[in-house]
């Protein structure tokens, strides 16, 4: 699997939400991850989210989209308490 980003973006999750990029592509080796379609963002393109545990055990959401065969990362976060009830109970 390979992944892209914008670094700038990049930059700017650390600040906002103190999740690097790099940390962030671990969750997709979460073998129980889950993804969906995020229609609310899906203009243009399809965006997905994507919840699941980072080889730091922390349970993050992100936010991506496919291109050209590739994951390409848009933001990642802590998963809100809702959203980690949802994961841990297997919603």
């Amino acid at each position: 699997m390979k992944f892209q980003w914008d670094q700038d973006k990049a930059n700017n999750n650390i600040k906002k939400h103190s999740i690097s990029f790099e940390e962030a592509v671990t969750v997709f080796g979460d073998s129980l991850a889950v993804t969906i379609l995020d229609p609310d963002h899906s203009v243009g393109e399809f965006r997905f989210l994507t919840i699941g545990q980072s080889k730091s055990q922390k349970l993050l959401v992100i936010s991506h989209t496919e291109r050209e065969n590739e994951i390409r990362l848009i933001s990642a976060r802590l998963a809100s308490k809702q959203e980690r009830k949802n994961y841990e109970s297997g919603v």
